[in-house]
């Protein structure tokens, strides 16, 4: 049996995680080019970052945890800017595949460089090493919630 204070700790955990993806989403907010919105952010990063060249629409849907609906929606308003392209998948006539542009890659690469003074401003507070001490122990819980999430 677990004691109740390894839930109030586990809940306190995911209170601060909570609070700090507010705080950095509205940070992200402010210096994120016209036109580009967290969620679009949240698909060029996913797909530049993880190195996916193409993907389907339902795979990029599942991996940010949004429904098929949201995802097409952010999937036209990206296209209309030119960030990425929306073409029919060669393999499955149905399908169709998402490709980031060269425009989609310097639009996320800009957004970066925006944030620089934010995460300039966490490190005058934070030291590094205390970043890197931390990272396992966010990666791992990262894995057992994506695990979870696979399974239900």
């Amino acid at each position: 049996m677990r004691a109740p204070t390894d839930d109030a700790t586990a809940f306190g955990v995911f209170n601060e995680i909570a609070i700090i993806e507010h705080l950095s989403r509205t940070a992200a907010e402010r210096v994120m080019p016209p036109g580009l919105s967290m969620a679009g952010f949240t698909v060029l990063n996913h797909m530049i970052r993880l190195r996916h060249e193409r993907q389907a629409p339902a795979q990029i849907a599942s991996a940010v945890q949004v429904t098929r609906g949201a995802m097409t929606g952010t999937l036209k308003r990206l296209e209309a800017e030119g960030w990425i392209e929306v073409s029919p998948d060669e393999a499955d006539g149905r399908g169709k595949v998402v490709r980031v542009t060269p425009a989609g890659r310097a639009v996320r690469e800009a957004t970066l460089v925006a944030l620089t003074p934010v995460f300039d401003q966490l490190l005058s507070q934070i030291e590094p090493a205390e970043l890197v001490a931390i990272l396992p122990t966010l990666q791992k819980m990262r894995r057992v919630l994506d695990a979870a999430r696979d399974e239900g």
